[in-house]
């Protein structure tokens, strides 16, 4: 509500403008945002790629801290691709670095807002050192009951399509069914999202029109809202502004809306 950002939306401000429009009834019950434009971000200022990711950092923090703020379900924020480990070993392990200066930094307030934190993607794979620091984020927050922030990391579209698939035909297996029976409830059970909201709205900084390997089965019939802004720079504003944007569409699921002529 309105009430809930009091002491941190100036009177008067576009943010203010933006909260007067939303509608609090229809909020959007998962959002997810792939945060692209850092590297873009870093060269139009003549620095290098990783101080456009540690810019980034402020960007999270507006987002995590509006999406807690509205009320939102669920928020997922896209971090670290399958593919992010061809960049350059120095901007992978920068990355790393970063990520858990910032859980060690913002753990206090995402618990203090309530907030349940989570990891999703093939983190195994990730550095012992980065892990811990996720399990104990996950851990610390796990009875909260708010929204759910969760991180991709060394996450893949594909790859959590293929893992789901394998982990229910196993389950098939276990069960005795017969492998015809496999339907998307299966597949749902073991996906890397299994148990948050149907994700509602995708958002997309730096004006790219595409979704990279993110989400693909749940971004089905979500809808989709590009910026251009660089996510550096990116604020409470153009979350807002993506919510009221997602509140004016018409979302029929492959349907047609039902049109009754009055004489």
């Amino acid at each position: 509500m309105l009430s809930d950002f009091a002491q941190v939306v100036e009177p008067g401000s576009r943010d203010e403008s933006l909260l007067k429009l939303v509608a609090w009834d229809r909020l959007p019950r998962h959002v997810a945002v792939i945060m692209d434009g850092n590297g873009r971000w870093a060269a139009q200022r003549g620095q290098p790629r990783v101080a456009g990711h540690r810019a980034g950092v402020e960007a999270v923090r507006a987002a995590v801290d509006t999406g807690a703020r509205l009320g939102l379900g669920a928020l997922t924020l896209y971090a670290f691709s399958t593919e992010n480990w061809k960049r350059p070993r120095l901007e992978v392990d920068a990355l790393m670095r970063m990520l858990k200066r910032y859980l060690r930094l913002e753990l206090d307030e995402i618990d203090r807002q309530n907030i349940r934190f989570q990891s999703i993607g093939r983190t195994a794979a990730l550095a012992e050192s980065v892990r811990r620091e996720l399990t104990n984020a996950a851990e610390r927050t796990a009875k909260n009951t708010g929204m759910t922030l969760s991180v991709a990391l060394n996450y893949g579209g594909r790859a959590e399509i293929v893992d789901a698939c394998r982990a229910a035909i196993e389950r098939l297996q276990t069960e005795g069914r017969d492998p015809s029976g496999l339907d998307a409830a299966d597949i749902e059970r073991g996906l890397y999202t299994r148990g948050l909201p149907e994700l509602d709205l995708l958002v997309r900084t730096s004006g790219e029109m595409r979704i990279s390997n993110f989400l693909l089965w749940q971004a089905a019939y979500s809808e989709i809202h590009v910026t251009e802004t660089l996510w550096p720079d990116f604020r409470r504003a153009h979350l807002l502004e993506a919510v009221v944007d997602f509140q004016r569409r018409d979302r029929r699921f492959g349907g047609l809306k039902l049109v009754v002529n009055a004489k």
